[in-house]
């Protein structure tokens, strides 16, 4: 209804899990990791949890869009099952062939081994996800645990998915239950977002549903945060509706007034009003604390005078000398500096700061060649939308694309990052500013350069053997406090693609096995390589 009258190509605030829509933040992507990490490896079960909302079954529908061919997937949407009714579902997802009319567990776990063992001789796997995991009965997870048992010599032959609730994790602690929780390989519990990701999370849809400026406004942007309290599907229900409410008034932004009008709307009026009673009971309260302290300060005061009355008529009158006024010196207070974002900043000058920052001296022979330039100087280029989150992760200098005003773009390099300011270089000036202001000009966009290694000259693969290749191996052993003994051409073999895989984990990547520039950025960072840095708690942590 309101697109037209914002631009929008879709309704960006959609609670649909659309894995177009999914913004990466730090635990989104960790929960990714652990799931394709549990997902390649040898079976058994890999757990996710988190409160309503948190967005845990659009991290699943990502992780079904990088799966390969080579696995089969059946979906268990409705856990509320018995153990005869889950095994005829998963018999369904698989495709299996079964009796309508059996009634016992026993030929429907036969027709599931059957399946699986014929899977594995063609080289697939079976994946077995559950929603909702926290309403499965302690029989039903029993079975699972069962079904688990279903291996060959090598490896499980069905991995397994949870997806649910908190309340897993504690039904999972039960006494009972405890061989199903020594099955689980990997777990991750999905919390909601950090404050510093609310603007980015928001602008990130209207990116993706093709709308490049922000409508929310500062304000509107941390009452979003207040009222959400960072968890995804609430956002996108208040962000949904106060849009509505936008278009209605026919108003261009999204105010916090606007906002507060929506959370009526989406929360009910009861709850709204309950809060609004409790703040009238507050204020009563301290109005009347007020009242009390004022009465005994005046009684107080009524007693000292005339104390002071009774004295001064019987005491004889004294000569009054009027004390010589004192003069208290006038301290004005230091003015604070107030720091505004600058209205224009070029890209040149913008990459000219940041190949400084790597020691290089840039004057190109063509604008807007900056990733080639960079090539011909060892360094590769990742563009990346995320936040300053993120970037802390990977703790390289960038450039930042900001519109202060929500039109013409400020190119900055982004030098330094703490939890307190930001050092950016914009137009040749540098600038220190707080996060929150470059949170609200900032619709996430970044690139950074990272340093090539030795023979480099793409993705490292499985399979693959180059000088590269030799290196990642010595820097990995290098790691470890070991030695590699140099190869002219090391093969990335299962060896070496499982020595990744724990890398990226312990860097908080998704372990793949593939390493791309943000594998190479973590481990040139723990290697001491002499590469600009963002923050200084990295350095001293080498």
């Amino acid at each position: 209804m309101y697109n037209d009258h914002f631009g929008l190509e879709e309704a960006p605030f959609s609670i649909a899990p659309d894995p177009r829509y999914l913004y990466l933040s730090q635990s989104h992507r960790e929960a990714l990791g652990h799931l394709i990490y549990g997902v390649r490896s040898d079976g058994g079960v890999v757990l996710l949890t988190g409160e309503v909302g948190t967005g845990k079954t659009t991290v699943c529908r990502c992780l079904l869009e990088q799966l390969p061919d080579d696995v089969d997937i059946a979906i268990v949407l409705n856990p509320k099952l018995t153990t005869v009714e889950l095994l005829a579902t998963i018999c369904d997802e698989f495709g299996i062939p079964y009796d309508p009319n059996m009634s016992g567990v026993k030929g429907y776990i036969d027709r599931i081994n059957s399946y699986l063992l014929a899977s594995h001789a063609k080289n697939r796997r079976a994946v077995l996800i559950i929603d909702e995991a926290q309403n499965l009965s302690a029989d039903v997870l029993e079975q699972l645990r069962l079904l688990t048992n279903l291996e060959t010599s090598q490896r499980k032959l069905l991995q397994i998915i949870l997806l649910g609730q908190p309340e897993l994790r504690d039904l999972l602690r039960k006494e009972e239950l405890r061989q199903l929780a020594q099955r689980i390989t990997a777990r991750y519990h999905l919390g909601p977002l950090q404050r510093d990701e609310i603007n980015a999370y928001v602008s990130h849809r209207f990116a993706v549903a093709g709308l490049r400026h922000q409508i929310f406004t500062p304000a509107a942007i941390r009452r979003l945060f207040r009222l959400s309290k960072g968890i995804p599907r609430v956002i996108n229900l208040l962000c949904d509706r106060a849009l509505l409410g936008a278009f209605a008034q026919g108003e261009g932004q999204v105010t916090r007034r606007l906002l507060g009008q929506a959370a009526r709307e989406v929360f009910g009026t009861d709850q709204l009003s309950l809060w609004q009673r409790c703040r009238r009971l507050l204020l009563w309260l301290l109005a009347g604390l007020a009242l009390v302290s004022t009465g005994a300060a005046v009684a107080a005061s009524y007693l000292i005078w005339q104390e002071r009355s009774t004295a001064q008529l019987a005491a004889p009158p004294a000569k009054v000398v009027a004390p010589a006024p004192v003069v208290e010196p006038v301290v004005e207070p230091a003015p604070q500096p107030e720091v505004t974002l600058p209205s224009s900043g070029s890209e040149l000058s913008a990459y000219q700061a940041l190949f400084a920052r790597w020691g290089l001296a840039y004057q190109p022979d063509t604008l807007g060649m900056y990733c080639r330039d960079a090539a011909l100087n060892g360094l590769g280029c990742l563009a990346r939308k995320g936040s300053l989150r993120n970037l802390q992760h990977l703790n390289r200098p960038a450039i930042l694309v900001l519109r202060p005003d929500g039109g013409r773009p400020v190119y900055a390099a982004l030098i330094s990052l703490s939890q307190s300011e930001v050092k950016l270089v914009v137009g040749g000036e540098t600038l220190t500013l707080a996060p929150e202001q470059i949170e609200q000009a900032w619709l996430g966009d970044f690139t950074l350069l990272w340093r090539f290694p030795p023979g480099y000259d793409g993705e490292l693969k499985p399979g693959d053997r180059s000088p590269a290749v030799t290196w990642l191996g010595q820097a990995l052993a290098s790691l470890q406090g070991k030695s590699l003994l140099p190869e002219s051409d090391l093969l990335f073999d299962d060896k070496l693609v499982a020595e990744v895989k724990r890398f990226q984990v312990k860097a908080g990547l998704v372990p793949d096995g593939i390493v791309g520039p943000q594998t190479l950025i973590h481990l040139n960072t723990l290697l001491g390589s002499d590469e600009p840095l963002l923050t200084v708690a990295a350095k001293e942590s080498r």
